[in-house]
């Protein structure tokens, strides 16, 4: 849903982790675990930190949208042995006996992950078996204040004509449908088909202010002032500020999605008891916050917020308050014939 482009560096570390370099254990003495996450969604010191403490080596692979990864994931034409989807692809994951209970006496580490994700995880994993949350956040809008003279407080600034050509929409069909479903008064888990006609009448009519539906691009362009508005989750927006300071984010008043992304194990992983020592590795609070500073999503490790700088704390787009999530919904899975019929929409709204 949703993440930065990886850096060149990664492919080239990751080659040096992979045949031990450093000191501490050889990588792959205590064998392999191989990882499928999103692109710079960890800081790659973690992966060489695991590899020396552990003996373990990680095979690690990339993906841009949940919809990318659940085919090879059903596929099994490479086993994977820990995977970093989101909420409702878990659980349509989980109902399709695609992921194996993970062995919490292995991952005692999961004490540090905040009971109200791990509560709040129970809408698509009801008994916490199969999941470990590894970030969360909102989706909102970036837009830049040197471009945008209105208030932006709504998702109708997106549909605004005085923006053509410089707005940013995500090229993934659920979080397109979000803020046309949500200024029809719908729910983003609806999954009646005269209700997503009138959501997807409403993204057609939005076309033409549209520059481009992309993903990772969104942070460049965005960085680079190449347009004013775009889609975005919350974590993208300290990376982008960084490089461009006039860069601002807000959940509009109307309300949003909020999504938790979470390690899992698929059912035909070779290396279960390395997987659930990845994911206990990446449940202790340096290491959880390493990456939020690296990747700068929402942690859900209550012991490493606790260490996290005031400053990030107060910053509504890194840590939203109860009230703004009190706005959002999280996706639900949906079925497979509801999303065949997004699928469709989302065709013939490229083809207009």
């Amino acid at each position: 849903m949703k993440r930065k482009v990886l850096f060149l560096l990664l492919a080239v570390t990751s080659a040096c982790f992979l045949f031990g370099c450093g000191n501490g254990k050889k990588a792959g003495e205590n064998g392999e675990v191989k990882v499928y996450n999103w692109g710079d969604y960890i800081d790659e010191e973690v992966i060489h930190m695991f590899e020396q403490e552990t003996g373990i080596k990680v095979v690690y692979d990339m993906f841009e949208t949940n919809e990318e990864m659940y085919p090879v994931i059903e596929a099994g034409g490479t086993k994977y042995d820990a995977v970093c989807p989101s909420d409702y692809m878990i659980e349509k994951m989980i109902q399709n006996n695609l992921l194996q209970k993970i062995n919490f006496d292995n991952v005692p580490n999961i004490k540090n992950i905040d009971k109200q994700q791990l509560k709040d995880s129970k809408a698509f994993d009801p008994d916490n078996a199969y999941s470990v949350p590894y970030t969360y956040g909102t989706l909102g809008i970036l837009y830049n204040k040197t471009l945008v003279n209105d208030k932006v407080d709504s998702w109708n600034i997106l549909w605004d004509k005085k923006y053509k050509d410089n707005v940013l929409m995500y090229n993934s069909v659920r979080d397109l449908f979000v803020p046309a479903l949500i200024l029809n008064g719908e729910s983003l888990n609806t999954t009646d088909e005269k209700t997503l006609q009138k959501a997807k009448q409403l993204l057609i009519e939005q076309k033409p202010l549209v520059q481009a539906y992309v993903m990772d691009q969104i942070k460049d362009k965005m960085i680079n002032g190449e347009a004013a508005l775009a889609m975005a989750y919350s974590g993208e927006y300290l990376a982008i500020q960084e490089d461009n300071p006039d860069i601002e984010f807000v959940v509009p008043k109307e309300g949003s999605n909020c999504f938790i992304d979470s390690w899992v194990i698929p059912a035909n992983a070779e290396n279960k008891e390395n997987a659930e020592a990845w994911i206990n590795f990446l449940c202790r609070p340096d290491i959880a916050k390493m990456n939020f500073e690296y990747i700068t999503y929402s942690t859900p490790n209550k012991a490493a917020y606790d260490e996290i700088d005031d400053d990030y704390k107060k910053l509504e787009a890194v840590f939203p308050t109860k009230e703004t999530l009190s706005r959002c919904e999280v996706f639900k899975y949906i079925g497979e014939d509801a999303d065949s019929i997004y699928s469709e929409l989302w065709k013939e709204i490229k083809a207009n």
